[in-house]
């Protein structure tokens, strides 16, 4: 008998699968049951990724496409809705950040963020959520981040495309819950990945952090994978429009 957290036989999609929180995800899928499609922005998960997926007797498709352009997002979201074997859980978790005081911001690392972290999330969403509504099952979890409820600093654009990823998975889930597709978020609080290099590198900003966080300690990226499981499993089968805190207790201090 399968139990609640079992994705046997289920096809996940993972955005970012590469490195840190999207190549966690992908493996800890795979541990669950899933079979993997993994997608890196400048090249596929390397053999790291899926070597570790097939460890767990599941395949492994890896895929390159740059999630700020455009057309390149609807030419891939296109191709994984019309797939001959349907995608049954979306992880949009590829995200990029620009640190620069809002004062003096570039347009163009504005316009970067938003497109990697927003467009890109709800162009996939949309078209597999699309395929999920029709057949009536499916999951989508994105990843949103402390930034959704806070608004950092120096990081104007990452914080206004996490807060419209928390607005945006509530949106989707009032429309799509009663045909049966689930969609949710993980919000991970600091998590030792790239995108944090610069903070971890900061011994005060570091400091800091660390002495808000009630757990002490950085999260690690299979911190955040396992509620990522969670949200793709059945075990969530009731829960639509959440953005989950996986964040050492930041948000309750």
């Amino acid at each position: 008998m399968s139990g609640p957290f079992d994705l046997t036989g289920r096809l996940a999609v993972v955005t970012g699968a590469t490195r840190g929180i999207g190549a966690a995800a992908a493996v800890a899928l795979a541990a669950a049951g899933a079979d993997v499609v993994g997608l890196g922005s400048s090249r596929p998960p390397g053999e790291d990724v899926a070597g570790a997926v097939r460890a767990h007797g599941r395949s492994f498709d890896g895929i390159a496409a740059d999630l700020g352009d455009r057309a390149a997002v609807r030419e891939l979201a296109d191709e994984l809705a019309g797939r001959d074997r349907p995608v049954d859980v979306l992880v949009n978790n590829a995200g990029t950040i620009r640190r620069e005081p809002a004062a003096t911001h570039p347009l163009a690392d504005w316009d970067e963020v938003l497109a990697v972290d927003l467009t890109s999330p709800f162009l996939l969403a949309q078209a597999v959520g699309r395929t999920m509504v029709a057949r009536g099952s499916g999951k989508v979890v994105f990843t949103a981040s402390l930034l959704s409820f806070q608004g950092g600093i120096t990081v104007p654009g990452y914080a206004a495309a996490k807060h419209a990823i928390a607005g945006l998975t509530k949106a989707l889930a009032n429309e799509w819950a009663a045909s049966g597709v689930n969609v949710n978020a993980v919000a991970p609080g600091y998590v030792a990945t790239d995108n944090t290099r610069a903070l971890r590198d900061d011994p005060e900003r570091s400091r800091a952090i660390l002495d808000r966080i009630p757990a002490g300690r950085w999260a690690t990226a299979q911190d955040v994978a396992g509620a990522v499981v969670y949200l793709a499993s059945p075990a969530a089968d009731y829960v639509h429009g959440v953005v989950l805190p996986v964040d050492g207790g930041w948000l309750a201090r």
